[in-house]
């Protein structure tokens, strides 16, 4: 609504200026981010009435009188249709500004194709004022009756159109309320992200300051730095959407680079006490590792070869993971001292692992030879301890049914033959214990699922 009506040089100002508008929190935001802002439309000069004029009697004066009334009236609509657009306008370039969905996408069409309703309906209300100058001396009454009825005309269409611009504007209610609640979000998001750097570079002084090393902190809050410039160059420039992302993710990497840098002493502190424990018990394995060959000797002499075989290489290899967890140790206290705290951690962790097999595998040669003592000196012991294990699962099965379900009744009568099997191995002159052992460890496992299914089964009946 750009277009101005025509006015003779004797027409006076309009007899209502235009209010002036108080500060709107909305358009600060959108001024604050760089988003244009419409630049104030010139009022049409037609909005008055007559000035000072001659007045005449009679019928005239008073067509004329209706028909000044009706330009009044008409000016009237038109300013309140053009204040209406303007407002709308800045709903719009809001919406815009952070919404780029199909249905942001269809009120831009939708106010535009108003817009052209608005351009004809304000031109013909200036071809109406124009048309007819209500202020000329000897105006005819059929000249003022057809500027009263051209205008009341002109008048209405802007009312109709003003009404339809209202319908549209109550239509933006989601639209618009999405869109000034990430703005609303946008300064906060954006401070936080500052903030955020702000923390991360104080911690990182202050850990340098004690001493420590943070290369790998300080190269993460650099490449922070290009996202800082464009958050500062506002989202007037980079999007709405666009500037809240970046500055969240701004502030969760720097609130991550702030964490670390402040533990970074206890991390250090950490390393220092796991190579000292680790360097411990590397030390004691290999005073162990040194004692396996006796135990080896031992289960030698007095049980089978498929007793203890399958220990051969334990004292071999016990020397050989505890001479490479020393040297693991040694590369770590080397990336400690260079502050290379991921290096460190994972050599520490290699040389726990490297300790962990090497206990075992001690352990077990220990273990085995006690074991086999027990069984050698009372089998029966480990016998009934199976044999209880299968007559507990034969009364779960049993309970509440005279016959057993044969998916139960079927692996415990394997069990109960695999038991007598492996009772048989310990007749003769050099019974196989080991043999022994791991059979009934294996029956009593079978039988254990068996006991399992059995519960799963009641427990899905039940439900």
């Amino acid at each position: 609504m750009t277009a101005t009506p025509a006015t003779t040089p004797s027409q006076p100002r309009p007899p209502f200026a235009r209010p002036r508008r108080g500060p709107s929190p909305l358009r600060d935001t959108l001024t604050l981010i760089g988003l244009p802002l419409l630049a104030g439309l010139a009022l049409p000069g037609a909005f008055a009435g007559g000035g000072t004029r001659r007045w005449f009697g009679g019928r005239s004066e008073s067509q004329r009188a209706e028909a000044q009334a009706a330009k009044d009236a008409a000016a009237a609509a038109f300013y309140e249709l053009d204040t209406a657009q303007r407002d709308l306008r800045i709903s719009i370039e809001t919406i815009t500004a952070v919404d780029g969905s199909p249905a942001a996408r269809r009120a831009v069409s939708d106010f535009e194709a108003l817009g052209r309703r608005i351009d004809e309906a304000s031109g013909r209300y200036i071809e109406a004022v124009d048309a007819h100058d209500l202020d000329r001396d000897g105006l005819e009454a059929s000249a003022a009756v057809r500027a009263r009825t051209e205008l009341t005309a002109a008048m209405d269409e802007l009312v109709r159109v003003k009404q339809d611009l209202d319908r549209f504007g109550s239509g933006l209610g989601p639209l618009l309320g999405k869109a000034e609640t990430q703005l609303a979000r946008l300064a906060p998001a954006v401070e936080r992200a500052r903030q955020a750097l702000l923390g991360a570079s104080n911690a990182l002084d202050a850990v340098r300051g004690s001493g420590l090393k943070a290369d790998d902190l300080a190269a993460r809050l650099a490449t922070l730095s290009p996202e800082l410039t464009k958050l500062n160059q506002g989202a007037g420039q980079h999007g709405v959407p666009q500037t809240l992302e970046r500055a969240e993710r701004v502030a969760r990497e720097g609130e991550s680079i702030r964490a670390e840098a402040e533990r970074l002493p206890e991390k250090a502190a950490e390393i220092d006490h796991r190579l000292v424990s680790l360097r411990t018990r590397a030390q004691a394995l290999t005073t162990r590792a040194g004692q396996v060959d006796p135990v080896l000797s031992e289960l030698r002499r007095r049980f089978t070869a498929a007793c203890w075989q399958d220990l051969q290489q334990v004292p071999e290899q016990a020397g050989e993971n505890v001479r490479q967890a020393e040297l693991k140790l040694k590369e770590a206290q080397a990336a400690r001292d260079e502050q290379r705290w991921p290096d460190a951690t994972s050599l520490l962790s290699t040389v726990r692992a490297l300790l962990n097999t090497t206990d075992e595998a001690v352990s077990a040669a220990g273990d085995r030879l006690r074991r086999l003592n027990a069984v050698q000196k009372d089998p029966q012991q480990e016998i009934e301890r199976t044999r209880f294990a299968i007559r507990d699962a034969q009364r779960l099965a049993m309970a509440g049914r005279s016959t057993p379900d044969p998916r139960h009744a079927r692996p415990l009568d394997d069990a109960v033959s695999r038991l007598e099997r492996a009772i048989g191995t310990l007749e003769g002159r050099h019974p196989d214990y080991w043999h022994f052992l791991t059979e009934t460890e294996a029956v009593r496992q079978s039988v254990a699922r068996v006991v399992a299914q059995i519960r799963e089964d009641r427990g899905g009946a039940g439900h």
